[in-house]
């Protein structure tokens, strides 16, 4: 029997686009191959037999994707919030990534992480690592176990940062990564590799170079950092006086990305700001991961996500961690719109605060589309699920789907996800 055929009954709410939400109710959600073939209010005969599973007293959304997290910093997830970005960098997780030097170590943190992930609502996920090869690899094997489509990167750096983390020269990190994506080419169904510079001012113009040349020849994604604080940005300024742009450095050096292998900025806190940056972000195939909680702890600032949706940007969002200090997508959709809204009231008020419907569309289909046809349950995409069990939820009150749905973001938590499947492919 093959596992990917089925049918999921129940309530349903999707995403068609950042403006329109679809809710059914006791709904049929169609799955062949791993693939959607559409919800419906009654069974369609050519799918009468197929088993069909019954969720009660739950909804059946898309899976959750998450844009941006560091797999090596779920280690100390919410500590050190009162800190900023370079600050926190310095005192936190420089120190914390020099451990996954050793191999027996990594090992015990990425199999915690690992195990959080699979239990969240998030699917998907890009993913750095460390500057190390092995624990990197470790990472994807443990990964690789719980059956989520991830994508990992093994950082690379070689300058500003702790002795521990410094890598031996730029072209000793190039082939350094070259190591590492030769060792695990193919060996994983699950994980995929993305080329990850940390950020301009941990990498030399020369690594970055060598970088932009393994994503051109491998046909590979990139995923970095990007205008994430103005101390940050200045210091790129200084070492790079050249580029009119903290986004223009990275597409100098062929790191915006390619039609066929996207890129991650994530933050872009400040991008808004320089007419510039704006246009590189437009013109090239870059994904803005947008981390409110994480700019909300590190005091980064408040990117304007409803100019970047405007102007036809890209747009996800991303947990961060341990800049954020949960793991879940829904929080981060649930921040996202209460960060518009102080934006909104106490800097510029053109920008009208985000709505459920386009914040929860950033976390399904919008920031689904950088892993391919996903984050929908339009008929064509790849099935990914989760079911929200609303037991814990409950309420006296008559609540249209919309309302619940609401709930769900702002309530519910990773013991409240009780399926989730992938690509058709049950995982609980």
């Amino acid at each position: 029997m093959n596992m990917k055929n089925f049918i999921l009954k129940g309530d349903i709410c999707f995403s068609r686009s950042k403006e329109e939400l679809s809710c059914v109710e006791q709904g049929y959600l169609v799955c062949t191959d791993g693939i959607c073939r559409g919800v419906f209010r009654e069974i369609p005969q050519a799918y009468a037999g197929l088993s069909v599973q019954n969720w009660e007293h739950a909804m059946i959304l898309p899976g959750l994707y998450d844009l941006h997290v560091h797999a090596p910093q779920y280690a100390f997830a919410g500590t050190g919030m009162d800190l900023e970005l370079l600050k926190w960098l310095e005192t936190r997780t420089f120190p914390e990534e020099e451990r996954y030097a050793d191999p027996e170590y990594a090992r015990k943190a990425y199999g915690l992480f690992a195990r959080k992930l699979k239990e969240s609502a998030t699917v998907r996920a890009c993913i750095f690592g460390t500057i190390h090869r092995e624990a990197t690899q470790i990472l994807m094997e443990e990964l690789e176990k719980t059956g989520l489509k991830t994508m990992v990167g093994k950082v690379s750096m070689d300058r500003n940062a702790s002795a521990g983390l410094l890598e031996p020269g730029p072209f000793a990190a190039a082939r350094s990564v070259c190591q590492w994506l030769d060792g695990v080419s193919g060996k994983y169904e699950n994980v995929k590799p993305v080329v990850t510079p940390r950020f301009v001012p941990a990498c030399t113009e020369e690594l970055l170079g060598e970088l932009g040349k393994i994503c051109e020849e491998r046909k590979l994604p990139v995923q970095s950092h990007l205008s994430e604080n103005p101390s940050e940005i200045a210091w790129v300024k200084e070492l790079c006086p050249w580029a009119e742009s903290y986004a223009e450095v990275y597409e100098h050096f062929g790191l915006l990305g390619m039609p066929e292998a996207p890129a991650v900025m994530a933050h872009c806190v400040y991008s808004g700001e320089s007419e510039n940056e704006k246009k590189l972000l437009r013109e090239n195939p870059v994904y803005i991961a947008h981390c409110p909680q994480s700019n909300t702890d590190l005091s980064s600032g408040i990117a304007p996500v409803r100019r970047y949706l405007e102007e036809g940007m890209l747009v996800g969002l991303g947990t961060d961690i341990a800049g954020g200090h949960k793991m879940s997508v829904f929080q981060t959709m649930a921040e996202a719109i209460q960060v518009s809204k102080l934006r909104w009231r106490l800097a510029d008020d053109s920008l009208a605060p985000l709505r459920t419907e386009e914040t929860f569309y950033l976390g399904t289909k919008g920031g689904g589309s950088f892993f391919g046809k996903v984050g929908s349950f339009e008929p064509g995409y790849e099935l990914d699920a989760v079911i929200i069990d609303e037991e814990r939820l409950s309420t006296p009150a008559r609540l249209s789907m919309k309302e619940r749905l609401e709930r769900i973001i702002y309530l519910s938590e990773d013991r409240d996800v009780v399926g989730k499947y992938v690509a058709g492919e049950k995982i609980f």
